[in-house]
């Protein structure tokens, strides 16, 4: 049987999509003790990066994950290639939507497109999820970088009810925990595991694992 391949997608830019990859990896693997690879097929390697500094604190056999690379057509291969031996595949894609991001959507079993808190974001994952639609693939919003400001919180959830696009009740916060855990290869589950970041980690890891089991 194979691994759930799961693709984190979004055509804006500087939306977190790097941070949460890394973080969804991570937490999946403590989650379910299951094994987890990550696929890098975003050019600019900021997640090769990561998993570099990651093999540096933690030494190269105790990452707990795997890591490989593709570009283009080759991402549905190799992603369907990880998971027959992987519970989990995490895809990390660019800041583009069809000719780059296109197979990692088209191989994935779920998308999870991250979202800062402006309309505008919102507006900026129609392709998004009009790509995953196009591939019967379920695309759900991730709330990332949530500052705490309940007005502009409602004015998000109106955006999000008014767009019909499904979204998960957990959120992430707008804190530097979760760079400067990126910085050390690890993650806020590592670094802080009693931090409010890691907490929001935790219901979201929850809620996902509800969600496509």
């Amino acid at each position: 049987m194979s691994g759930r391949i799961l693709t984190v997608a979004q055509q804006k830019g500087g939306s977190g999509k790097t941070t949460l990859s890394a973080h969804l990896a991570v937490a999946l693997a403590r989650k379910t003790g299951e094994p987890v690879a990550i696929l890098d097929v975003d050019p600019q390697g900021s997640l090769g990066t990561w998993y570099e500094a990651r093999e540096n604190t933690f030494g190269e056999d105790n990452t707990g994950l795997c890591f490989r690379t593709a570009s283009g057509w080759g991402a549905r291969r190799e992603a369907r290639s990880l998971a027959r031996s992987h519970g989990f595949v995490v895809i990390d894609t660019p800041p583009k939507t069809d000719t780059d991001a296109r197979p990692a959507i088209e191989a994935a079993d779920f998308v999870f497109v991250p979202v800062q808190p402006t309309p505008v974001d919102v507006w900026a994952t129609e392709q998004t999820i009009e790509l995953a639609a196009r591939e019967k693939t379920p695309a759900i919003l991730v709330m990332n970088r949530v500052p705490p400001r309940a007005a502009l919180t409602a004015e998000m959830d109106e955006a999000i009810r008014s767009s019909g696009y499904e979204a998960f009740a957990s959120r992430l916060g707008n804190r530097t925990s979760f760079a400067a855990s990126m910085g050390q290869g690890a993650t806020v589950m590592e670094e802080a595991p009693s931090s409010k970041a890691a907490e929001e980690m935790d219901a979201l890891i929850k809620e996902l694992l509800a969600r496509i089991d």
